[in-house]
């Protein structure tokens, strides 16, 4: 009787126990991957930085409107433009300390002689030259000339449009793969650009809208003066 359960114990097949993860078999994040991240957060913050500057253009007031709270988004605005430009400037400075490819300071300040993709890190530098520029003027803007500043400050739709044609372009691996649109980064850059696109739009008709009210009222107003 012994004999024939260990009998059958032996036939019945044996599941080796699986195997946990150890941290060194989990995939580590590399500088790519890191520069990558900086990237996308990069684009997210331009995207709620651009439009909180159309609240501010069309003079959007959080206390009489939606959400009816006093939000100093003024403030906000700059910060996050600040913010914008530390990450902005920390993306391609990763790539330094990268082994392969090999990137020097001359190809991070100039990259049209880049080891990969010239072209896409070119207009990845347009956009952060672009970004320093807005930043700075906007940050003296109270020792310059309205005018000035904002002749400046057009500058950065210069900047947006560079900043999401690199991210949309650009091999986050660095080996010149084709682009493909469906991919989870490309989409978020692909989202952000259409919230920008929209958030204009409204900005715009709701310029326009508050114009026509105003025109409507000035004759009003002169009747009973």
């Amino acid at each position: 009787m012994g004999r024939l359960i260990t009998g059958c114990i032996a036939d019945v097949p044996y599941d080796e126990p699986r195997k946990l993860a150890t941290p060194k078999s989990r995939a580590r994040m590399t500088l790519l991957d890191l520069c990558s991240y900086l990237g996308l957060i990069a684009i997210v913050l331009a995207t709620v930085n651009i439009c909180l500057g159309l609240l501010i253009a069309v003079r959007y007031s959080p206390w009489r409107t939606w959400p009816h709270r006093r939000i100093n988004y003024f403030r906000i605005h700059n910060w996050s433009g600040y913010l914008l430009l530390l990450i902005t400037v920390a993306h391609p400075i990763v790539l330094l300390f990268s082994r392969e490819p090999r990137f020097r300071a001359l190809d991070i300040a100039l990259p049209l002689w880049s080891p990969s993709q010239p072209f896409e890190n070119t207009i990845g530098a347009v956009a952060l030259y672009a970004l320093t520029v807005v930043v700075i003027t906007s940050y003296y803007r109270l020792s310059m000339k309205r005018r000035t500043w904002k002749r400046f400050h057009y500058v950065v739709y210069v900047a947006a449009a560079a900043s999401f044609l690199h991210g949309l372009l650009t091999d986050p691996h660095l080996k010149n793969s084709p682009v493909d649109y469906f991919d989870g980064e490309k989409v978020l850059v692909e989202v952000c650009f259409l919230v920008v696109a929209v958030a204009s739009y409204l900005a715009l008709r709701y310029r326009i809208r508050k114009q026509a009210r105003r025109a409507a009222l000035l004759p009003v107003v002169e009747h009973e003066s």
